[in-house]
């Protein structure tokens, strides 16, 4: 028999393209899934959970208004883009507490649901979603990784630039949205000694040598399934995503299998399920291979735009009922 009421959450906000394709195959399987984007914490989504006496794990209520369901029997969590916690009606003040509380009691509770898989569990998002320990790990399990500089100290900056010229910059966030809500990038920029000064003590920089790339790759791995594309400018941009994406050309690329262990290796490393990884690929002399650099690792990143995206909503799909759905 069908175990109709266990079921898989999605964790995030109503406009989600990627989450779409997750949830259409798993409607596909026939499975009960649940939306919930926690920032709607109120008369949207009531909750309510014990644990104590016999209890030693969580049970209780998530109610949407669409879904009613055990949180005891949530067997997959695919955490993608909850909204920003909104209590716009409350003063600064009683924002903060409700803030906070909202973060520690519901995001508290819904990454600590028994007998689940996460795809991927936020607290392993947060800490591979730092630049500093991708790269490190990048380079332990065999990557190559660029020759790096993180600093806000003018002179080895420029030591660097002088040394390792050229060289790009990349910043570690992107910038922030405007008071008004509009969204700005910052793209990779090459960067030479005259275009620095004393601004850059303000804060944190990171700072690569260049890649003399002919490609880049974007490496989805969904478990232990890779799909990989090729891509290239019209332009040949030294950043991909800076241009008009229906400008880029994506073809089936393949992935050496060096490489696809490297994959696995990072991933498990981090414990995640699901990585977006971003190579440059540079011709190498004498040969007809190409050699793969690291750039970064998405552990939450976009893949619903690309060639293989049904393919991946059903990985997706396959890793998430691992073990429990028939």
């Amino acid at each position: 028999m069908r175990p109709a009421q266990d079921c898989v959450l999605v964790i995030t906000s109503k406009e989600d393209v990627t989450a779409n394709l997750v949830i259409e195959a798993l409607n596909e399987r026939r499975v009960l899934v649940a939306r919930v984007d926690p920032a709607d914490i109120g008369p949207d989504l009531l909750f309510s959970a014990q644990i104590g006496t016999v209890k030693t794990q969580w049970s209780g209520r998530l109610r949407t208004r669409s879904r009613d369901i055990a949180l005891e029997r949530v067997r997959g969590v695919y955490f993608r883009r909850p909204s920003p916690w909104r209590f716009t009606e409350l003063e600064p003040q009683a924002c903060d507490f409700a803030l906070a509380e909202a973060r520690h009691g519901l995001s508290g509770l819904l990454a600590n649901l028994p007998n689940c898989r996460y795809v991927n569990h936020p607290a392993n998002i947060t800490t591979s979603d730092f630049k500093p320990a991708q790269l490190q790990v990048a380079a332990q399990v065999g990557f190559t990784v660029p020759a790096t500089l993180i600093s806000n100290d003018l002179d080895a900056i420029k030591k660097f630039v002088v040394e390792r010229g050229p060289v790009v910059y990349k910043s570690f966030r992107g910038a922030p949205p405007t008071p008004e809500g509009h969204v700005a990038a910052i793209w990779t920029q090459r960067i030479a000694e005259q275009d620095l000064d004393d601004s850059v003590s303000v804060t944190a920089h990171l700072f690569q040598q260049e890649v003399d790339k002919v490609a880049d790759a974007r490496v989805t791995v969904i478990g232990r399934r890779v799909f990989a594309s090729r891509i290239t400018t019209p332009d040949g941009a030294l950043d991909w995503r800076m241009g008009d994406w229906d400008e880029l050309a994506y073809d089936p690329v393949d992935v050496p299998e060096q490489i696809k262990n490297g994959l696995f290796a990072y991933l498990d490393h981090f414990g995640l399920a699901f990585g977006c990884f971003d190579f440059a690929l540079e011709a190498v002399k004498g040969g007809e291979r190409e050699g793969w650099t690291f750039i970064e690792c998405n552990p939450n990143g976009q893949w619903g735009w690309l060639p293989d995206s049904d393919a991946m909503a059903y990985a997706f799909a396959e890793v998430l009922l691992k073990g429990w759905w028939p």
